[in-house]
Order: C-alpha cells, then structure tokens, then sequence
C-alpha cells in the first residue's frame, strides 16, 4: 500500500469556511455524516411514498410477477424449450395462492414494501451522498480512478436487482411450488415468506453486483492487484458462499448454488478488470518515469 493511502483518513479537508485546507474535527465530520445520511433518508422517503401511492400495482403486477403462469421468464423458457426441443425447459406448473393469518401482516408489510422500494428508487442518491462523504480525503489521482463510479455502481445495482427478479426468484419459485415430500402435503407459503425471499434475493444480490467496482477501484488506487486476487480464489469463494446464505433466507443448496454462481463469475470478471487497470497503471508509472 502506498503512503498516500496510508494517509486517507488524514486527507479530510473541510469543503467550506475560511481555511479550505484546515482539517476537519472528529465532531466534524459527524456533523458532515448527520447531513449526508439526513439527505439520503429524505430521498429514500420520497421513494416510500411514491411506491406507498402505487403499493397495488406493485404488489400485483411487480412482486406478484413470479408467481403467474404469463411472467416473461416462464415465456421466455418455453420459447427457448421449444427451438432446443427440450420441453422440461418449459415451466408451466406455476400457480400459488398466499397465505396471511396475522392480522396486521399485511398491512404492516406495506410499510415495509414501500420502504424498499423506495430504497431501490433512491440507490444512486444513497451513493451519490455516501460518495460525496467519502470524496474529500481522496487524492486527485485517485478521484481520477474513480471517475464515473456513482454510474457504474447504479448500473451493476440494478442489473443485480434484474437478475434476482428475473432470473433467480423465478426459479426458486417454482422449485419450491413443484417440490414435496408427500401427496398428503399442501403447499400454502405465507406471503410474509414469499416477500421475505423476494427482497432479500433481488435487493441482496443488487448490493453484491457491486464486487467488480469496488475490486477495480481498490486496484487503480494501489490497494489489491489481480495477483493478489488470483491467489484467495478459493478463499473468495468461501466467502461468497457465505454472503450468498447471508441472502438466501432458506439457506438449501438449490438457492445457495442459483446465487452463489452468478457472483463467482462477477469475482472472475472483476480479476479481468483488476489486470487491465493494473497493466494501464504500470504504463502510467513508467511514462512518468521516461
């Protein structure tokens, strides 16, 4: 690691006043969080309300979009089973019927839909503010890595969200609607369980697409090298393991393997990513040096 970036939390500088140079105070910079984190909450809120005044159109046509015969995953399958001729590829047993026997489940869980979902709407705010907190003890070279990355963060946020929704929550639905121990059995999930799984897979692995970012930031600032990362790929990927059961409310196998692969290939991608901006900051330094 270089001095400079042993020196990060030395390089706060005081955004306004008299002396732009002078060094924040530790109450400072409290204060300079209180501001950003208020900001960010009030984003979030005016998300909340605007999903609250749309929730049922969001909770049948969005979050209830898994659970219907017609959701494109289930037509895109069926498309595809028939070009491949492999009609197992076609999903169609998909019909459900939730279950609520609390008496203040749902609309409690309005509540928490709306919030959600407003966090979703707000994410690249929430960034923008936790970026421009964080901005002030970077260096200029280091903000010059980092140009752009309030876009790519959004992006890979929500082709997270995407995939969660589209891909995985699709098939752990029908996984678990198709699977039983016994003909004796009915299968009745709770909507409490239903959404549970639903938030924590889309929102969860949103977050966790943020790997390839933060591993290319960490590189062009000096701090890990593709070297570096291809040595704890095993030990990576014991983490991702857990991160990927830290998101999966159930934890079984099938769900553990439908999230934890996706992330494995973003931690090899983000490996390619590391090596073309380290090579790029080798060239840099031997220019300088010529």
């Amino acid at each position: 690691m270089s001095s400079e970036n042993k020196s990060f939390i030395k390089r706060f500088k005081k955004k306004s006043g008299d002396n732009p140079n002078a060094e924040m105070s530790f109450v400072e910079h409290l204060e300079d969080l209180r501001w950003h984190v208020v900001r960010s909450l009030i984003a979030v809120l005016a998300g909340s309300i605007i999903v609250f005044a749309k929730i049922e159109y969001v909770v049948n046509n969005i979050l209830m979009g898994p659970v219907h015969k017609d959701f494109i995953t289930y037509r895109w399958l069926c498309l595809l089973s028939e070009k491949l001729q492999f009609r197992e590829l076609c999903l169609q047993d998909v019909s459900l019927k939730f279950l609520s026997n609390a008496m203040t489940e749902q609309f409690l869980m309005t509540f928490s839909l709306a919030f959600t979902g407003g966090f979703v709407l707000a994410f690249p705010y929430v960034f923008w503010q936790l970026w421009r907190f964080i901005s002030p003890a970077l260096s200029k070279k280091e903000k010059k890595y980092t140009t752009g990355a309030i876009v790519w963060v959004s992006l890979l946020f929500f082709t997270g969200v995407l995939f969660g929704y589209i891909v995985l929550t699709p098939f752990m639905v029908n996984f678990y609607s198709s699977y039983s121990l016994s003909p004796l059995i009915e299968f009745r999930p709770s909507i409490g369980d239903y959404f549970e799984n639903l938030l924590y897979l889309t929102v969860g692995v949103g977050i966790l697409f943020q790997l390839p970012v933060v591993i290319l930031m960490l590189t062009k600032i000096g701090i890990i090298s593709p070297f570096t990362l291809k040595q704890i790929r095993k030990y990576a990927f014991v983490v991702i393991l857990i991160l990927a059961a830290a998101i999966t409310p159930s934890t079984d196998p099938f769900s553990l393997t439908l999230v934890t692969l996706p992330l494995y290939m973003l931690y090899e991608f983000s490996i390619i990513l590391s090596a073309r901006a380290f090579k790029k900051t080798q060239e840099t330094k031997v220019e300088q040096w010529d």
